[in-house]
């Protein structure tokens, strides 16, 4: 006999999840049918909670923004509060809302409930709504408590919001920087020094050219002249370049070394910390267990190698290890991340202390964020002076060695 997790619906028109015993899941489905059940959905019980939440088969729709979707869950949230039916919130939402996309979404969402399938499913089926939401929806729904899970998850997602853009505004000057310096390095290379040639080449010298300009002038005038083919070529390697690391291995390696750089690495490390406690946090405290919880919040690490690390961690758990034991265990994580969450398993303050750990690394993170920023200000400013300085100086060393050995300069 195997185990199943089952979603099933009630004559009372709840939705629940039970786990049965049966020989396949086609006996477990005919079991409940007979005791009165409608089943959604059956799974594997060693498959967990992400069994019972696979997409459906309708696939990705059209992206919903950020913005656009943290506004919808704001206002979804209020309505039930309110008192307000689930599918006549939806239906209010969808007639009001000025993006296209969350739109269409919505008037799909609305004829699924409509036909009886449950929110949580719905919103699953669209492809397009983070599992973390979706979960929550399951969890609220069992609870019978989704406008106190929403309100939780509008906390999380403002959260990480608020962190996504003091991370774009902390980068947008030093990539403003490089990209300056690099169109002008190009302007320089590219036009500049290709119309002096003709001069240096009329040049008298009886030392010849500085070494420094016959390198600059080689790499220029190769580069100039061979535009039409060098150009394609660049952007043929960056767009395979692009490909390559969107596939698992290139995903891993760029990850991999991303980890390896000075204060990069230990940033990601924080922001990473903050974003699973918090998601652990937010998916407990709506009811789900333990282990569904971080079965759903590791798949959200963004960093691929931290991800491969924390696989470990979800067996370890379901054979009965103690769930700071399966983190230390992961290999990745602070040491003091994993004393917290120690104490608070132990005190049976878990949710509690996840809240904690994420806000002190969300703090740490921005400390080491404007670290960073500071560092690379400088350094893009230094390498920047540096390439102009070596190709002033191949520009004006020749004129300078002309005068040098004229009438005056050879006395």
């Amino acid at each position: 006999m195997a185990e199943f997790i089952c979603r099933l619906g009630t004559q009372s028109g709840e939705i629940v999840t039970r786990v049965v015993e049966a020989e396949n899941d086609s006996d477990a489905r005919s079991q409940l049918e007979k005791e009165g059940y409608k089943v959604f959905r059956v799974a594997t019980s060693g498959t967990g909670l992400s069994a019972v939440l696979a997409p459906g088969a309708s696939g990705a729709k059209g992206r919903v923004r950020q913005n656009d979707f943290l506004l919808f869950i704001q206002q979804f949230a209020a309505l039930l509060r309110a008192g307000i039916p689930v599918l006549q919130s939806i239906s209010l939402l969808r007639q009001r809302s000025a993006s296209s996309s969350l739109k269409e979404i919505l008037t799909d969402i609305e004829e699924k409930i409509r036909s009886g399938v449950p929110l949580s499913e719905a919103f699953e089926a669209q492809g397009t709504f983070p599992r973390i939401f979706t979960a929550s929806l399951l969890a609220g729904e069992q609870s019978g408590a989704i406008d106190d899970v929403l309100s939780r998850y509008v906390i999380y997602l403002k959260r990480n919001i608020g962190i996504a853009r003091k991370l774009r505004g902390a980068l947008a000057y030093p990539l403003f920087l490089m990209a300056a310096a690099t169109l002008m390095v190009a302007f320089l290379v590219l036009y500049i020094i290709p119309r002096m040639s003709s001069l240096f080449s009329n040049l008298n010298t009886s030392e010849g050219l500085p070494t420094v300009t016959v390198i600059v002038l080689a790499i220029s005038t190769t580069l100039a002249s061979n535009l039409w083919w060098v150009l394609p070529l660049l952007v043929v390697l960056l767009a395979g370049l692009y490909l390559w690391i969107r596939t698992p291995g290139g995903k891993l390696v760029r990850d991999k070394l991303l980890l390896k750089l000075p204060l990069v690495g230990a940033l990601i490390r924080q922001l990473t910390m903050a974003q699973l406690a918090r998601s652990l946090s937010t998916l407990i405290s709506g009811g789900i267990t333990v282990p569904d919880s971080w079965d759903i919040a590791s798949q959200a690490i963004n960093n691929a190698e931290l991800r491969r690390r924390s696989q470990s961690v979800l067996p370890m758990i379901r054979e009965g290890r103690m769930f700071t034991d399966a983190l230390i265990d992961a290999g990745w994580m602070p040491e003091l991340a994993t004393d917290m969450i120690g104490i608070g398993e132990s005190s049976g303050s878990l949710n509690d202390m996840l809240d904690e750990v994420a806000n002190f690394y969300d703090a740490e993170a921005e400390v080491r964020l404007e670290q960073l920023t500071t560092l690379l200000e400088p350094l893009i400013l230094v390498m920047m002076a540096g390439v102009v300085v070596v190709i002033l100086l191949a520009i004006y060393l020749p004129i300078i060695q002309v005068i040098a050995s004229g009438p005056y300069g050879a006395r």
